[in-house]
């Protein structure tokens, strides 16, 4: 039975990149495990919110991916694990691998700009841009828009 470990944030986006793996194929079964990588909270919301809220909300955010996602996995030869993640991605996935044995990675999470995503194996290449790096198309259409408003 094949494995994959796959890391999702935005179910629309990991839907994109998992539909084309679930073509029929003459392979055998697939072990699924699917990672659910909330939002990051910021240091100072410990302010307000109870560690145990947190957590709770965390669980409810994976449940609505999980929602979206597993559906489109599962069948009847396949399996699906759900797990929330938790710290460190790359020590994550060593200790996945060593749980269910060997797996493929798919890292099938958005890119959000401004924000740095951490890597999910340690041979994974970490994105050499800066922080603040926008796209050629996002600079282009600002220059077009300050043209046009004088």
């Amino acid at each position: 039975m094949e494995k994959i470990i796959v890391y999702v944030n935005d179910t629309a986006h990991a839907l994109q990149q998992l539909v084309p793996m679930k073509l029929p194929t003459t392979a055998g079964p697939v072990h699924w495990i699917v990672v659910a990588c909330p939002p990051r909270m910021t240091r100072h919301i410990s302010r307000w919110v109870a560690h145990s809220a947190r957590e709770n909300w965390r669980a409810k955010w994976g449940e609505k991916v999980f929602a979206a996602v597993v559906p489109t996995l599962q069948n009847t030869r396949d399996q699906v694990v759900t797990l929330v993640a938790k710290g460190d991605l790359a020590g994550m996935t060593e200790t996945l691998q060593r749980q269910y044995g060997p797996a493929r990675v798919l890292d099938a999470r958005l890119p959000l700009v401004g924000q740095d995503l951490m890597p999910v194996t340690a041979s994974q290449p970490t994105n050499p841009q800066s922080r603040w790096a926008l796209p050629g198309a996002v600079v282009g259409m600002g220059a077009v828009l300050a043209l046009a408003a004088d």
